[in-house]
């Protein structure tokens, strides 16, 4: 358990960085000044980035309740969906360079990010994957 611990512990340090770097990104593409605010602008550009924010910052709290969870089925509920909210945020790349974004390298720089990411969890998931619920 303690290198399933160490790995999980991984997975949260790589899941605050593809965070930080969604925030960024997405503070850096958004028409709207006051990003983090809860208000909706209707440009598709700052939906695009607020889901983006979004779905990164639940990513990492998807990776801290598989870490803490003791049921499988809790574990695998949320290891589904991390994987999706990663799938989401290459969709959102693809959005944000349809709407016009000059600055592709920032994009793939995400993508990059979300693949290394992405090939971490398969192994992490793989992990988890021999248990039950009890």
């Amino acid at each position: 358990m303690e290198g399933s611990s160490l790995n999980s512990h991984r997975m949260y340090r790589k899941s605050l960085a593809l965070r930080d770097m969604s925030e960024a990104i997405a503070g850096y593409f958004s028409y709207n000044t006051d990003f983090f605010s809860l208000k909706r602008y209707g440009s598709f550009r700052d939906d695009i980035s607020k889901s983006l924010v979004t779905d990164a910052t639940l990513i990492t709290k998807e990776v801290e309740h598989v870490a803490q969870s003791q049921s499988y089925s809790v574990r695998m509920r949320s290891l589904s969906f991390i994987h999706i909210m990663t799938q989401n945020i290459l969709a959102y790349c693809n959005g944000l360079e349809k709407d016009g974004v000059a600055e592709k390298e920032y994009l793939n720089l995400l993508r990059k990010e979300i693949k290394t990411f992405r090939s971490s969890f398969k192994k992490w998931r793989k992990s988890f994957q021999n248990g039950s619920d009890e």
